[in-house]
């Protein structure tokens, strides 16, 4: 099974839980980007009043809706999960401004041919999906000078830092009530994230580590900044792919997966 398809149902199975639990969160005050709050709101996406922004791995819809409804964001949210999509829509299907895609990031970006996006922003949701696949595909979506936004994991609540290379790894998702899930996830290193996005046509502005409350929890994320650059891309070399999913992706599966804390969108 490719990391995708193990995401994808991980994901789904997470969502039937809380289907089956009737799980109600909160309303957000704010954007998370890190458990317990830490971190800045939703100001590191400037004024996002009339601009046309992207969630990616939107989940239950929490955080586009409040863009909307609060910022007078025009916002569209994608999520692979089918469950995940489904308590999205059952809450948030009639919010103004609000557009909710049930796809694979990958998939709808090289299938759409609207207008290009302000903004495109990702709390922990583009960590699951491989960054040779989706950051080629995600630079032509935003204008130039737009802005990629997205908080990943850098060390994960077992004290196993963020990798070198790129290749996935297992973390755990916890299921309410007990039991747990096993994700694929791309916890790589700030400097290997900034030289990802410099070939894939950004130019990072900011890489800030964001720990977790707890002074037990080794949990820390990254909460990275990036602007579409107003030139070519540097290139290098190598194997051309379609747009679209080009097959598996190099993997490592890691002995010591942490736990994947706070409330997940």
């Amino acid at each position: 099974m490719t990391d995708d398809a193990v995401n994808e149902q991980a994901w789904t199975v997470y969502g039937r839980h809380h289907l089956k639990r009737g799980t109600v969160l909160p309303e957000p005050e704010r954007l998370g980007w890190a458990p317990g709050g830490t971190g800045p709101g939703a100001e590191v996406l400037g004024e996002p009043a009339g601009k046309r922004v992207l969630d990616i791995g939107s989940g239950t819809g929490r955080y586009p809706a409040f863009l909307a409804r609060v910022h007078g964001a025009l916002a569209d949210a994608v999520e692979v999960s089918a469950s995940q999509h489904q308590r999205a829509v059952g809450r948030y299907s009639s919010t103004p401004g609000l557009r909710l895609v049930q796809a694979d990031a990958v998939d709808y970006l090289c299938g759409r041919d609207g207008p290009l996006y302000d903004a495109v922003y990702s709390v922990h949701g583009l960590g699951f999906t491989g960054p040779h696949e989706l950051l080629p595909v995600l630079a032509p979506s935003i204008r130039v000078g737009g802005q990629l936004v997205f908080s990943v994991l850098h060390t994960n609540s077992a004290g196993l830092g963020p990798s070198g290379e790129v290749v996935a790894r297992d973390e755990t998702l916890p299921l309410a009530g007990g039991g747990e899930l096993t994700v694929r996830m791309w916890a790589l290193s700030p400097g290997l994230w900034e030289d990802l996005l410099a070939d894939a046509g950004f130019v990072v502005e900011d890489v800030t580590l964001l720990p977790a409350p707890e002074p037990d929890n080794a949990y820390v994320c990254q909460l990275i900044s990036a602007r579409r650059q107003d030139r070519p891309a540097p290139t290098e070399p190598r194997e051309q792919v379609p747009c679209g999913r080009p097959g598996q992706s190099r993997t490592s599966r890691s002995s010591h997966p942490g736990r994947l804390r706070g409330k997940h969108p």
